[in-house]
């Protein structure tokens, strides 16, 4: 790959070079994830994931590439959700004619609620085809694709009197008359990729190439974005480990005050956190990757904890590994190689990796989808209950049922955890960590319950406390699969087992203070005050702050 792909160049000129992608398909890159019976290599989530991270970890857009192709492009969703005959079709096609997919789904008026789509789907007369009309943005691959996944708006559904919203996935050939290509996009970063505005007028699809069936276009994108979401933290595990690398280099080539800047403490504190934090995010998605290979259960919730984990802990370490280059970590690579420095490209790696907390859901995204999770125990047991709605016999009911519920699981909460319980760890650390872990978990249940009592219905609209909420639930989650892993490591005696030992337990005593810090700020913090200031934002009551700039209008 470092001698056939130059990323920095990529980043330059915006072009993946048609022979690395040909060279791509010869490596059988764009069937990863193609099941072997269609001709692809069917590669587990696990493996598929590692090599993310290696291509990641040189070329981010060249990842995208693959990544968008097969982790939320045709190959999964067809795989999990389409017919023999739709899998014969284009599975086939798509392992041996070296097609490239994507995934048609955000708009431009809408992002992360797909639900408000303004794409349709029209049958024909002849019930035989339906016409596609409308726009989609940002699809990576879109505008090379040779085939897409089109979500779209069919007819609505009349269930018991009221019109329910059917949203639809298609199988869209682009040689269709009616697709157009309308505008490619520019970013910040990852400028190799191919994304833009696409256009469908009229495109006549073949009713049989609905995928799934009509109305389970919200729930294919959703399964779909579980896979994309793995994936992606993988990719961020690839260019976590080059800012290790590049940092660790860094502080011991530069030489301050009589010796490495790696030997002075403020250094050595940020190269020791990015270490651990390195550990922990590869813990997790490992963790999860192995749940999605090993069962048919839902892993939705483990695949948005590790995408949020990950993508925020790549964003800090990229962020300190530009810091401890300083000068040299915000110049541009060429440049250093053109004044004959060596090019290490930590300014394009921050740039490239900014987007992975906006795309596959952002992280505030990600925090309420992991705490609509975390509450559907008791939204399913108290809401009933405040129904206005229900009869007063069916709240009734609801009422003691929920009485006899929590009668059981809230004195659980309070039962400790015994002091000395090993867990079958051989570890002392691992243990008290995980000790930790039992124990704090139950308190943050206490303490989600005690809010949703306070707050009730209302809870979901304070969304800076559920984030804080979910904060610690994802620490507690990292802890958990950072104490796993390097006890695992530990047992077997794989390599460098003493040292994961040591970079767990540096983890899980940080991860502790973040925890205890995210307790307090629930128990009292200035939210309230907060949104009140950012209303007077909106509505230009602190106008005067934007006063002495050459106000940018977006023209």
């Amino acid at each position: 790959m470092r001698a056939n792909l130059d990323a920095d160049e990529v980043d330059r000129t915006g072009e993946l070079p048609q022979e690395v992608i040909k060279g791509l398909i010869r490596l059988n890159c764009f069937k990863l994830k193609i099941p072997k019976e269609y001709g692809g290599i069917g590669i587990s989530q696990f493996n598929y994931g590692r090599i993310k991270e290696m291509i990641a970890s040189h070329c981010a857009s060249t990842a995208i590439w693959v990544s968008a192709h097969q982790s939320i492009g045709v190959p999964n969703p067809l795989k999990l959700f389409g017919t023999e005959e739709q899998k014969k079709k284009y599975l086939t096609r798509l392992a041996h004619e070296g097609l490239i997919s994507g995934f048609a789904l955000t708009e431009p008026g809408v992002g992360s609620d797909p639900a408000s789509m303004t794409t349709t789907a029209t049958l024909t007369e002849d019930g035989k085809h339906y016409l596609i009309n409308g726009e989609k943005l940002w699809c990576s691959n879109g505008n090379v694709a040779d085939v897409l996944i089109v979500v779209a708006r069919t007819p609505d559904k009349i269930v018991n009197g009221k019109a329910k919203k059917q949203i639809t996935c298609f199988i869209v050939e682009t040689k269709t008359p009616g697709f157009e290509v309308a505008y490619r996009c520019d970013f910040l970063g990852c400028r190799g990729i191919i994304n833009g505005i696409l256009r469908f007028k009229d495109v006549k699809v073949p009713a049989e190439n609905i995928l799934s069936n009509p109305g389970d276009g919200l729930k294919i994108a959703l399964t779909t974005l579980n896979t994309g979401r793995l994936t992606l933290a993988g990719g961020c595990i690839g260019a976590a480990k080059q800012c290790l690398n590049i940092a660790r280099r860094g502080a011991t080539e530069r030489v301050q005050w009589g010796g490495p800047i790696g030997k002075h403490d403020a250094i050595a504190g940020k190269l020791a956190e990015m270490a651990a934090y390195v550990f922990a995010m590869e813990s997790v998605w490992e963790y999860s990757s192995l749940l999605a290979d090993s069962t048919n259960r839902d892993f939705r919730l483990e695949a948005a904890i590790t995408k949020l984990f990950c993508s925020e802990a790549t964003w800090k370490i990229a962020d300190e590994a530009l810091q401890i280059r300083g000068g040299r970590g915000y110049e541009k690579a060429q440049s250093l190689r053109g004044r004959g420095e060596k090019a290490y490209p930590i300014e394009r790696i921050l740039r490239e990796v900014r987007i992975n907390r906006i795309i596959e859901g952002t992280s505030e995204i990600m925090h309420l989808f992991i705490a609509r999770e975390a509450l559907d125990f008791h939204m399913k047991t108290l809401v009933p209950i405040a129904d206005p709605a229900a009869s007063v016999g069916l709240k009734t009911k609801a009422a003691l049922a929920a009485a006899v519920k929590y009668a059981i699981w809230y004195p659980k909460l309070y039962r400790p955890a015994r002091p000395f319980k090993d867990y079958g760890f051989v570890s002392g650390k691992m243990s008290a960590h995980m000790r930790f872990v039992e124990k704090t978990g139950k308190r943050l249940a206490r303490m989600i319950f005690r809010l949703m009592l306070r707050y009730q219905q209302g809870l979901e609209k304070k969304q800076q406390l559920i984030s804080r909420v979910v904060d610690i639930g994802v620490e507690l989650f990292a802890m958990a699969a950072t104490c796993s892993r390097a006890e695992t490591m530990l047992v077997i005696k794989r390599r460098n087992y003493e040292k994961s030992v040591e970079l767990a337990d540096l983890f899980c005593k940080g991860a502790r203070k973040r925890i205890e810090r995210s307790f307090e700020d629930i128990a009292e913090n200035n939210d309230r005050q907060s949104y009140k200031v950012a209303q007077g934002v909106l509505e230009g009551e602190y106008y005067f702050l934007e006063d002495g700039i050459v106000k940018n209008e977006g023209k």
